[in-house]
C-alpha cells in the first residue's frame, strides 16, 4: 500500500463527518481543483496472456491513481498466463511499489481470479478492471463520483460495443441471464469495470465453489446498484479470451449455479405439453364418440410421442445439470489456488538451514 504525502488535505469538521456517515457516502475530500480524493483504494486486475498491454496499463494507472486516492494498491492476479505476463509483472513490481502480484496455480477463469484479488484487497473501496486497456483507467474517477452518491456498486458500461455481432449477441444473452438471477434493473448494463465498497465481501467471504460470478455475489450483499457510460476503445493487443462459446457457457453457469429458473422453465414446459397431450386425447375420444371411427394418421401419433419424449429429456437434462453442481459442491473444489511466493519459500528454507547449522 502506497501513501501519498504530497497532496494537501482540507480540514473536515465533526458535523461533516457525521453527515457523511449517515448518508453512507464515500469519505472524499476535495483538493484545490475540486476533484475527489479517496481515503484508500484497491484496484484488482485479472491477468491472462497480456504481456503487451500490461506495461501500458500500469503506466496509465501510475498517472491516474495518485490523483484519486491518498492510499492505493493494485492487485494483479496472474490467472495461469501462458505468455511472458509473469515475467512482465515481476519486472514491473520493481518499478511500482504500489502493486502486488498473486500467481494462481493454473487458469481458473476471470471471475475466480477476481474473487482471489477481492479477498486480498485492504482498502475501503475496490475497483475491478480488465487488463486489455478496453476499460480506460482515466474513467475510474467517474465510477467513484457516482459511488459517492450513496450506491454500493457502480458499473461502467461501454458507451458503444466494439466487438462483432455474434460476440455482442452472446454478451446480451449473458446479461439477460444475469438480470434474471440478480434481479436488479442495471443487470443489462454491467461490465467487468466496477467500483464497490469492500464491506460487501462479508456477504460472500465463505463462498466456495468452482463456478464464480462476482456480479451475482455482489447482489448477496446489496441492492444499491448503478451504472454509467464509459469509453470502450478497440482492443490494441491480442484477441479477447472470451469467445462466444465461453460467454454462453458463463450464462449457463450463472443460470444453473445461482438460480432455480431453469427448473421452473422445465416444469412449465412439462405442464404445457401435458396439457397439450390431454387436449389431444380429448379430441381423439370426442371424435370416436361422435363419428364412431378412430383418428387416422400415424405421423400425427408419432409427432405427439416425439414431443413428449423430447420434453422429458429436456427436463431430465436440467435436473442432471443441478445434480452435477451438487456433486461438485460436495467435492469442495476450491475457487482458486494461490502459488506460494518463491522468495518466501527460499527465506523459510534458509531459516531452517541456519537453525540446523546452529544445532
Amino acid at each position: 500500500m502506497v501513501t501519498k504525502q504530497s497532496i494537501p488535505e482540507l480540514p473536515i469538521t465533526e458535523s461533516e463527518l457525521d453527515s457523511s456517515r449517515n448518508s453512507r457516502s464515500l469519505e472524499l475530500e476535495l483538493q484545490g481543483g475540486g476533484s475527489p480524493l479517496l481515503a484508500s483504494l484497491s484496484v484488482v486486475i485479472p491477468v491472462y496472456n497480456s504481456e503487451q498491454s500490461l506495461p501500458v496499463l500500469l503506466a496509465r494507472l501510475d498517472s491516474v491513481l495518485p490523483d484519486v486516492a491518498r492510499r492505493f494498491e493494485v492487485i494483479l492476479v496472474n490467472d495461469g498466463s501462458r505468455d511472458q505476463s509473469a515475467r512482465v509483472l515481476d519486472e514491473a513490481s520493481k518499478t511500482y511499489g504500489w502493486m502486488r502480484v498473486i500467481d494462481l496455480m493454473r487458469n481458473f477463469g476471470q471471475h475466480n481470479a477476481l474473487l482471489c484479488g477481492i479477498r486480498s484487497a485492504t482498502s475501503e473501496i475496490i475497483v475491478t478492471i480488465d487488463d486489455d486497456l478496453q476499460n480506460p483507467p482515466e474513467d475510474i474517477p467517474k465510477l467513484l463520483t457516482k459511488l459517492a452518491e450513496g450506491y454500493d456498486v457502480v458499473y461502467g458500461f461501454p458507451d458503444r460495443e466494439s466487438h462483432g455481432f455474434l460476440r455482442n449477441l452472446a454478451s446480451l444473452i449473458t446479461k439477460i441471464g444475469l438480470q434474471q438471477v440478480m434481479g436488479v434493473a442495471t443487470a443489462r448494463r454491467i461490465s467487468s469495470f466496477r467500483a464497490f465498497r469492500s464491506d460487501l465481501r462479508a456477504a460472500f467471504q465463505d463462498y466456495r465453489g468452482a463456478f464464480v460470478s462476482i456480479d451475482v455475489l455482489l447482489t448477496w450483499g446489496t441492492s444499491r446498484f448503478a451504472s454509467i457510460p464509459v469509453r470502450n476503445p478497440p482492443r490494441k493487443f491480442g484477441t479477447s479470451n472470451y469467445t462466444i462459446r465461453k460467454l454462453i457457457a458463463h450464462a449457463i453457469n450463472i443460470m444453473t449455479g445461482y438460480s432455480t429458473l431453469p427448473l421452473r422453465v422445465a416444469s412449465m414446459a412439462g405442464f404445457a405439453f401435458a396439457l397439450f397431450g390431454f387436449l389431444v386425447l380429448a379430441f381423439v375420444v370426442a371424435h370416436y364418440l361422435i363419428s364412431g371411427a378412430n383418428v387416422p394418421g400415424f405421423a400425427f401419433l408419432t409427432s405427439v410421442i416425439s414431443i413428449f419424449a423430447g420434453t422429458q429429456l429436456f427436463a431430465l437434462g436440467i435436473i442432471g445439470e443441478y445434480l452435477g453442481r451438487m456433486h461438485f459442491r460436495l467435492l469442495d473444489r476450491p475457487s482458486y489456488t494461490v502459488r506460494p511466493k518463491k522468495d518466501v519459500d527460499d527465506n523459510a528454507e534458509s531459516a531452517r538451514t541456519a537453525a540446523a547449522g546452529s544445532e
